[in-house]
């Protein structure tokens, strides 16, 4: 019998902590006391429901998507799926949306009663993002390993309300080898299925420091299978890194041009690209209507 949903108030009595098994949530609403709390109960009362709708389904979620959008039941689902068709030309399912799917569909059942100024649901570092009319949001990126130290801004009039990071170091398996690709996107689903793609295509197959095992044997129930997932990367010459990072880099305008993405940073080896206008500001930059939340690959 699954556990119940948990839900509880940080010591910084702004920010809301909700658990289920695997998902992890950090919420933060800015609102009146009243209207927040309000909120609060509005998103656990939807997030109770989340992991047990997305098990009924997992058989499915777990198969690699097309071109033609599945009917699932849940809506959650829904979003995994819709984020991964656009993608689905290389091997695909709709767990590569999960995390922000989660994000997007919590995030709106905390929004819905019109009261919140702001606010964003972080799934692990996969993030959702409200924001009222000029509004804004700085999220720090972070986990990258060299001390990147930008900060993302995201404005109301920008189309962006996802960031989602993807890479080998972080918590699902990947084909390639970037340290991080963080993705801005319209929907934190759309961002976290594109990250995905592009940091599988950071890569250098066939490369003697870069092991690689099924992904099988990491985690049985992987939507990969036996594909093959980088488990260890070792030194890298600066040429080598730099053709890894074009080989992402040339994805990531792909789906820039396609619509798919707003922006993308790609991180190897203590080297960045960007793609596209991420809107980076310095990290002391003043920002009085900015809250800060952190992206961790």
């Amino acid at each position: 019998m699954m556990a119940p949903a948990q839900a509880r108030l940080l010591a910084d009595g702004r920010r809301l902590h909700l658990h289920h098994g695997p998902i992890d949530l950090i919420v933060e609403a800015f609102a009146g006391p009243g209207e927040r709390a309000a909120a609060y109960r509005r998103i656990a009362a939807r997030f109770a429901t989340v992991l047990e709708e997305l098990v009924a389904e997992l058989a499915e979620l777990r198969r690699p998507a097309t071109a033609t959008p599945r009917e699932f039941r849940g809506s959650t689902a829904r979003r995994m799926e819709r984020a991964v068709c656009p993608l689905s030309a290389g091997f695909i399912t709709p767990m590569a949306a999960v995390a922000g799917a989660v994000a997007d569909e919590t995030l709106d059942a905390l929004v819905a009663g019109g009261a919140v100024d702001r606010a964003y649901v972080n799934d692990g570092g996969d993030i959702a993002l409200f924001l009222s009319p000029g509004r804004s949001i700085r999220a720090a990126v972070a986990g990258t390993g060299h001390g990147f130290a930008n900060r993302l801004v995201v404005d109301a009039a920008d189309p962006v309300r996802g960031i989602a990071t993807s890479g080998w170091r972080g918590r699902s398996h990947s084909l390639g080898i970037a340290d991080a690709v963080t993705v801005l996107a319209r929907s934190a689903a759309e961002a976290d299925a594109a990250a995905t793609v592009v940091a599988n295509a950071v890569d250098l197959p066939g490369h003697h420091a870069v092991t690689r095992v099924p992904a099988s044997s990491l985690s049985p129930d992987s939507d990969l299978g036996d594909r093959l997932v980088t488990y260890r990367v070792g030194a890298l010459g600066r040429a080598e890194i730099a053709e890894a990072l074009d080989r992402g880099v040339a994805v990531a305008e792909s789906l820039r041009g396609a619509g798919l993405i707003e922006a993308a940073a790609l991180f190897l080896g203590g080297e960045a690209r960007l793609c596209g206008d991420p809107r980076l500001a310095p990290a002391a930059a003043a920002d009085e209507i900015s809250r800060e939340v952190s992206v961790h690959a």
